[in-house]
This record gives C-alpha cells, sequence and structure tokens, in this order.
C-alpha cells in the first residue's frame, strides 16, 4: 500500500516537473518569436516608406528638373556660357 502512494507521488511530482520546464521552455520560444515579429513588423514599416519614395522618384524621372540635375551631377554638363565656382576653402 505504501509503496502504491509512493509511486503515485513520485509519478506526480516528475509529471508536475516535466510540465513545468515545458511551460518555461515554450514561454521562452514564445518571447523569442515575439520579438522576432516586431522585428519583421518594423522592418516591413521601412520597406514600405522606402516603396513610397520609389514611387516619388518615378513620377519625378521624366520632369525637367530631375532631367537638369542628374545632367549636373552624374554627368557634369551644364549649360553654355554657365560658369561653376568650386570654394576649394580654407
Amino acid at each position: 500500500m505504501r509503496k502504491k502512494r509512493l509511486y503515485k507521488r513520485l509519478l506526480i511530482i516528475l509529471v508536475l516537473t516535466y510540465a513545468l520546464f515545458t511551460i518555461v521552455n515554450q514561454q521562452k520560444i514564445l518571447n523569442q518569436y515575439s520579438k522576432n515579429s516586431k522585428e519583421l513588423a518594423s522592418k516591413i514599416e521601412e520597406q514600405k516608406i522606402y516603396n513610397e519614395e520609389l514611387v516619388a522618384e518615378k513620377e519625378n524621372v521624366n520632369s525637367q528638373e530631375f532631367i537638369e540635375q542628374t545632367a549636373r551631377e552624374m554627368l557634369e554638363m551644364y549649360y553654355p556660357n554657365e560658369k561653376i565656382y568650386i570654394d576649394k576653402g580654407l
């Protein structure tokens, strides 16, 4: 009789210990997933903003101002008789 009680108590203690460790490990995994989810949501927001900037730039590509700016900066092209001064400073 006493052995049965002892075995039952040991079994209950083992099951409760296993359940406790399982719950703790599951909580750690859930916390990690939550952290990853927040980081990914932040990256998605950054990409949405970047996409909006690209759409705005795409609409601006054919404008006269963009063409002139690109010609000046990348191709070093200027209007005739236009003087460009570069201050070398101190």
